[in-house]
């Protein structure tokens, strides 16, 4: 690291990739274990945002800028993961509260 200014700072920026790494390790667990839709997608969400977190802490470390632009365009990436994945769960929901609502018409229908 090439953090010239305080041993504050230094200490700070390590502990932050600490705490980052251990949310994305919790966050992976959550994804995977899911249980639901939208559980996977929060967890998904969150690890962008860590991403992003980790590339500004990494731009402060090493005093480069450059990195700072990867996490602008990150999370406008993930920005629009999220909105095409919830529209996805919408969706999805919907269709199968909409065949669910036809099975049970045709039900009362046959009786």
């Amino acid at each position: 690291m090439t953090l010239d200014g305080s041993p504050i700072l230094t200490l700070a920026v390590e502990a932050a990739f600490v705490l980052i790494m251990l949310a994305t390790s919790l966050a992976v667990v959550r994804l995977a274990r899911g249980p639901s839709l939208p559980d996977r997608v929060v967890a998904l969400d969150l690890i962008t945002v860590l991403a992003v977190a980790f590339c500004a802490l990494f731009a402060i470390a090493s005093d480069n800028a450059a990195f700072l632009d990867v996490a602008i365009a990150l999370a406008l990436v993930a920005f629009l993961a999220t909105v095409a994945l919830a529209r996805f769960a919408e969706r999805r929901k919907a269709r199968s509260e909409e065949l669910g609502g036809t099975q049970v018409k045709q039900r009362s229908d046959a009786e």
